[in-house]
């Protein structure tokens, strides 16, 4: 079975190839040194701008230079809300631009031409950003430093507690925490009187997931993790000393910056937000959603055809779940075979490790097929694991956590298990596909594996890139043989459907009106979905608008460079050359995608 609409014919009628990179800039004249030396010189001038440019952007964050795997800012926790650090991102962003922009591109490599393209890209778009106020919007219920460093601090993250210097090095950053609530209290105020707070039903997830690390006594909670695992080879005095000194920290300066915070959302923020859902709301709002869309999906799409997009999609795609209904002989309608997929006891597990276990299952089936379409493979290797309780209840189903770039930590292909029913054994091909092997997994732990990439190509990433790769990966388990079985299919058009009824329902939020209610009733109109799902994506799209419509457009855009790829070279196609041009060089905005495949077409030709 194959997607009935062309990619190549929607992403060309769409105009995303008109979505070329800015102009290179002017060649200066050289009056000295020959081409090769001037080549050579202009190539390590990058290089090493390219470099001073990460060391200079994970100096000023620090818990990303612990992610990637620098650990000489372990003990901080950059204030992204100070105006000490806004200034100093500013400064590096136009610092680095304006040092980009004097080097003569002429002179570099087809891969360091690229590369330069993506900081140009990556330096204007921060820029851009700038002018929105999202410094008022410091968290939500999805993404959300208190999340993350509860991550961090349990032990089982990028956070090493390897030594004692590693307790100390996290007793710094609960310090820095503290003083990061006090911020993101006093930016929230000022965002108050500017109009600019989340919608109300948002803050009320938020609650729960604040008060549920002030009712879980301390040594059950899971900062206490580090603890009952101390570092080997301490003496009883100097282990008792480490512990105190820990937990003095947790109990005296932690749980009271997590009270602050918890006692001004109950007490001060929750009257103040909005009853509003959508972004348009919000001064200015229709603007900043435009720039959202823009930044998630690397294109200049404008939010309507982006909805019509979707609607199209889901028209197309509700034909095709229709025609496997018929194809397993259900004799009810569609909104009945919806129904018996997400009722019926024989589609679901009975227990959460038999869930983990069954995905564990099917890593070993997809890998075995794998090198017949890649023949460059990671080589870090995944594991499953469930979401932790204290998130688990509006956590999305399912999410990928990058490898550890030494190879000390696997990534992490982690699986909502709050409620069952909300994950369903026919859709499980298509999400280990989508976030781990060929997917997430495969394209994050290869971009962090590259040699001879800058570190910025590496480490960094474009949503639309980075989705749609993976949803991409859902759609060569056609051609790899994963979805024989219908159910299985239909678990694949289910998630597509997703995709794109994400088009249709985040600019319905954002750009057209919507209320949280209409967004809910049409995801469950047009999927099976269960309804705890429908809710936490709806409230998902709210939180971080512009994100879900990656996707979709990442994905049909990889899929028409393939087709054109598969045209212009007939014979001469290679799908395994065409994956690795795709994923060797980080992840790109769309634009310099599509200039890469199509050089890379000229030179087969």
């Amino acid at each position: 079975m194959k997607t009935s609409l062309s990619a190549l014919a929607v992403v060309a009628a769409l105009g995303l190839w008109g979505c070329t990179p800015s102009k290179q800039p002017d060649a200066p004249v050289k009056e000295s040194a020959s081409v090769a030396e001037s080549a050579a010189s202009v190539q390590e001038q990058y290089h090493a701008l390219a470099e001073q440019y990460f060391q200079d952007l994970i100096a000023l964050n620090p818990v990303m230079a612990t992610y990637v795997g620098v650990h000489r800012y372990n003990n901080l926790l950059a204030n992204n809300l100070s105006d000490e650090y806004l200034k100093s991102r500013h400064e590096l962003n136009s610092r680095y631009l304006k040092q980009l922009m004097k080097l003569d591109w002429d002179q570099l490599n087809d891969a360091d031409r690229l590369s330069a393209q993506v900081l140009k890209y990556e330096l204007e778009t921060a820029l851009v950003a700038e002018t929105f106020p999202s410094r008022f919007l410091p968290m939500n219920q999805f993404y959300s430093r208190v999340i993350s460093f509860v991550q961090l601090g349990s032990g089982e993250s990028a956070q090493p507690f390897n030594t004692v210097e590693d307790y100390d090095n996290f007793i710094g950053r609960i310090n820095d925490f503290s003083g990061w609530v006090d911020s993101a209290i006093a930016r929230m105020e000022e965002g108050s009187e500017s109009n600019v707070v989340l919608p109300r039903i948002l803050v009320q997830r938020i609650l729960p997931q604040l008060q549920a690390q002030l009712d879980t006594p301390i040594a059950e909670s899971p900062f206490y993790g580090p603890l009952e695992n101390l570092p080997e080879g301490l003496s009883d005095a100097d282990a008792k000393a480490l512990s105190e000194r820990y937990e003095q920290a947790l109990t005296g300066t932690l749980v009271p910056a997590l009270t602050r915070l918890n006692d001004y959302f109950n007490d001060t923020y929750l009257a103040k937000a909005r009853g509003t859902h959508g972004w348009g709301a919000l001064p200015n709002g229709a603007d900043w959603y435009q720039h959202l869309a823009n930044l998630h999906t690397t294109t200049e799409m404008p939010v309507a055809e982006i909805h019509q997009l979707g609607l199209d999609e889901v028209a197309r795609i509700l034909k095709e779940m229709d025609a496997v209904r018929v194809q397993v002989g259900f004799e009810g309608d569609l909104a009945a075979f919806f129904e018996h997929l997400g009722s019926d006891e024989q589609f679901f597990f009975a227990d959460k490790q038999g869930l983990i276990d069954g995905y564990m299952g099917l890593k070993d089936e997809i890998n075995a097929v794998l090198p017949q379409y890649f023949d460059v493979m990671p080589k870090a290797d995944y594991v499953v694991k469930a979401v932790e309780p204290f998130r688990e209840r509006s956590a999305a189903g399912a999410s990928y956590q990058a490898p550890a770039p030494d190879g000390s930590r696997p990534g992490v292909f982690y699986i909502n298990t709050y409620n069952l029913k909300a994950q369903p054994k026919w859709g499980m091909t298509t999400l280990s596909l989508h976030e781990a092997a060929p997917g997430h997994h495969f394209q994050i732990a290869i971009k962090q594996e590259l040699e001879g990439v800058a570190s910025f190509q590496r480490f960094g990433g474009y949503t639309a890139f980075e989705e749609g790769w993976a949803l991409y990966a859902e759609q060569l388990g056609i051609e790899m043989g994963l979805f024989s079985d219908p159910y299985q299919y239909f678990g694949k058009l289910s998630d597509e459907m997703l995709r794109a009824m994400r088009l249709v329902v985040d600019t319905g939020l954002h750009a057209k009106g919507w209320s949280r209610e209409q967004a809910i009733q049409y995801m469950l109109d047009n999927s099976p979905m269960a309804e705890s799902d429908v809710v936490a994506e709806v409230e998902r799209y709210m939180a971080i608008p512009g994100q879900a419509l990656s996707y979709k457009v990442g994905q049909l855009t990889i899929l028409a460079l393939r087709e054109e790829a598969q045209a212009e070279l007939g014979d001469k196609f290679d799908l395994r050359a065409f994956h690795n041009q795709v994923l060797t060089s980080g992840s790109l905005p769309m634009a310099v995608l599509q200039e890469k495949i199509r050089r890379w077409i000229d030179a087969q030709a």
